[in-house]
């Protein structure tokens, strides 16, 4: 890849993994409740997990959902009802008590699992390969996924450190309380987009 692509990639992985979607979203959350070092598995499934994604994606995976739409009809509708528990979850998380913080952050695994059911997540890594990666290689693939995960890290740190620092904020339970339920709201809100793309 000449380096006026990889440099057009970069922006492109940054722009999209920085914007609002289902992931940095939910680190907003995390990182107000549980704060930045609880959430960093949580941030670390995230950029490993979804720089994988797009290496398996240009792999063929895309090609699968140009051949069989269906696939992609069925990893849409599973991703939006784990959307909505995960909303209602975020929603109906318990105001912390003195000094503790109720529930608990994301694992690695699970928010790398996440990214295989996030619809802004899979749409970026087949835009991503469609877009960028020159030819249909594995090396190809690869370093369109090494793109992401060079740019994903720190961009989505950004919005787990707005939480953190939302937190002193949030110390009064009905403030954290509406906060959650913001948050949840917003991230259902993320889905509209999906339905009528």
């Amino acid at each position: 890849m000449d380096m006026t692509l990889f440099f057009a990639l970069l922006g492109f992985a940054f722009v999209a993994s920085g914007t609002p979607g289902p992931n940095n979203l939910m680190l907003l959350a995390s990182g107000a409740n549980f704060g930045l070092r609880r959430t960093l598995p949580h941030m670390l499934g995230i950029s490993l997990g979804h720089s994988f994604m797009v290496f398996v994606i240009g792999l063929g995976l895309a090609q699968a959902f140009h051949r069989f739409p269906l696939l992609q009809m069925v990893l849409t509708v599973i991703s939006m009802a784990y959307m909505l528990w995960l909303a209602w979850k975020i929603a109906h998380a318990t105001p912390p008590k003195e000094g503790e913080v109720g529930g608990k952050p994301f694992t690695f695994l699970q928010a790398a699992a996440f990214q295989w059911v996030n619809p802004k997540a899979v749409i970026m890594a087949i835009t991503a390969q469609t877009n960028y990666a020159q030819g249909e290689t594995w090396t190809a693939a690869l370093v369109v996924g090494l793109g992401f995960l060079m740019v994903n890290f720190p961009a989505i740190t950004l919005w787990a450190w707005l939480g953190t620092e939302l937190r002193r904020f949030l110390t009064n339970p009905r403030r954290l309380s509406v906060f959650n339920w913001t948050m949840a709201g917003l991230l259902v809100a993320s889905m509209v987009p999906i339905l009528f793309h």
